[in-house]
């Protein structure tokens, strides 16, 4: 590499451990909604770990993405689908419709600024890189607020400019056109970006667009076209052996 790449990195599965941070909005939930809407705290807690997984399961979500490819759209039905499946479980009357899209809003106005589910390793490389020189900004399917407020949770969101964002790329993750509207908006050249990811799908759709590719997999198997780490630790050495 003749320049610096510009570094997009994917927050869950790169950055953050899902699984550590699925736990903890679990207990949070619990906290949050409990003295709003009644219901026990561990009820609460379960109830959204048994709805979340069914709302993520592969062929659920599949048919929620395609019924509501606008990101905009599609936060308002998960908002009111998820509270109101949890509302149903614990046992108490849900809301009106835009009571519930308020209270989920502040629900995760209160959550993500408490999560802690980093990787080890993932802050000191994010720092290392910065002190490097490189120029960061996120490429995630989350929402911008809960980017910011997760690595302001981490101490590192003053290393990165824009946090990409399916609200801000005006659509889910789901597609190869996340990624074309992410460079249109960000004036990034796809070939001077390096995008950060734990998914090969994903990782493709930006690689077939001029990108490089790197893939986090605990596997650490090697990919068409792609460089591989096991963690985000290890991206630092990656990135000075390319250069």
């Amino acid at each position: 590499m003749a320049t610096k790449p510009i570094i997009l990195l994917d927050d869950g599965g790169v950055m953050s451990d899902n699984r550590l941070r699925g736990s903890q909005w679990q207990r949070l939930v619990g906290e949050f909604f409990m003295p709003r809407l009644g219901g026990e705290a561990v009820a609460w807690s379960e109830a959204n770990r048994i709805y979340t997984a069914y709302l993520f399961e592969a062929t659920n979500w599949q048919t929620r993405v395609q019924a509501t490819p606008n990101y905009r759209d599609f936060e308002r039905v998960y908002w009111l689908d998820w509270l109101g499946g949890m509302c149903q479980f614990v046992g108490v009357k849900a809301p009106s419709e835009e009571e519930c899209i308020e209270l989920a809003r502040q629900a995760e106005a209160y959550i993500t600024p408490r999560v802690r589910a980093s990787f080890p390793g993932a802050i000191e490389a994010i720092r290392e890189l910065h002190i490097q020189g490189y120029e960061m900004h996120t490429a995630s399917g989350e929402s911008s607020i809960h980017l910011q407020n997760y690595l302001q949770g981490m101490g590192v969101r003053e290393y990165f400019g824009h946090l990409y964002g399916s609200d801000l790329v005006g659509m889910l993750k789901e597609w190869p056109a996340y990624y074309e509207r992410l460079f249109a908006d960000s004036g990034i050249t796809p070939s001077s970006a390096l995008i950060v990811d734990d998914s090969p799908r994903n990782l493709a759709w930006a690689r077939d667009l001029g990108a490089m590719a790197v893939l986090v997999s605990a596997q650490h198997e090697a990919l068409d076209g792609m460089f591989c780490i096991r963690s985000l630790a290890e991206l630092p050495e990656l990135v000075q052996h390319l250069a």
